[in-house]
Parts: C-alpha cells; sequence; structure tokens
C-alpha cells in the first residue's frame, strides 16, 4: 500500500485515526451508546462530500481573481431508514455576487471533479482482513 491510516480505539466508542499529521477522532451519538464528543464516521463521510465540492469550488473562483467572500455551498441529502443508505445528495453553491455567468456551468463542472464524489461513483475495491 501507498499510504496507511492508524487506527485506535481510546475509549467507549471513541475511534481516532492517525492520517499523516492529523488525529481525526470520531465518536456516536448518545442514543447509539457513544458520548457524542466528535463527529461520527457517518457525519465526516457527509462532510468530506461537501468540503470536496466547496473545496474545487472556491479554487475555481480563487484561479480567476473573484471574491469568494460571499459564496457558500449547501448540502443537503436523503437518508433511508430500511435500507440504512444515503439516497440523493443535493449540492447548492451560492455564488458571490458579480460571478460571471459565462462561468456558471464550469464551476459545476470544477465542483465534479471532486474527488470524493468520484470515488462513490467509481468505487474502489476493499480488502478486509485480520491479523
Amino acid at each position: 500500500m501507498d499510504r496507511t491510516i492508524n487506527v485506535s480505539f481510546p475509549g467507549n466508542l471513541v475511534v481516532e485515526a492517525v492520517s499523516g499529521a492529523f488525529t481525526i477522532r470520531t465518536d456516536q451519538p448518545l442514543k447509539h451508546g457513544g458520548d457524542d464528543s466528535a463527529p461520527s464516521p457517518s457525519d465526516l463521510f457527509l462532510v468530506s462530500i461537501a468540503t470536496c465540492a466547496g473545496f474545487f469550488a472556491l479554487r475555481f473562483c480563487q484561479q480567476r481573481n473573484i471574491d469568494t467572500s460571499t459564496m457558500s455551498l449547501t448540502m443537503g441529502y436523503d437518508y433511508n431508514k430500511e435500507t440504512k443508505r444515503y439516497g440523493t445528495f443535493s449540492i447548492e453553491l451560492k455564488l458571490p455576487e458579480g460571478f460571471p455567468d459565462k462561468y456558471r456551468k464550469a464551476v459545476i463542472r470544477a465542483m465534479d471533479q471532486c474527488a470524493v464524489k468520484r470515488h462513490i461513483i467509481d468505487p474502489p475495491e476493499f480488502a478486509v482482513t485480520v491479523a
């Protein structure tokens, strides 16, 4: 493997992952037996989609010297309780004032380059083992 993430279990339902110089802590909500001390892995999954799309929108604007101080992004999603899966993700980018009309379709194409989204569309293989 080219890269690794190391995971530890410091207590109750907290799970910590070390990725490079960062430690990412997750927990479960109180109703699932956790302490609600950090986002759940599912929350981080959703956040990674929204922030990835946001990053590509931000870089698109920065490369064209478009002010992003009033730009924002909202992602909605449906969750099917029976299948325990997300259905539809709806990402809406609120463009800054004065955003050139000629770039509207291009900024959407830029957001479509999100690596997280692309991994969902064309999923990788998983090899799970125990030692």
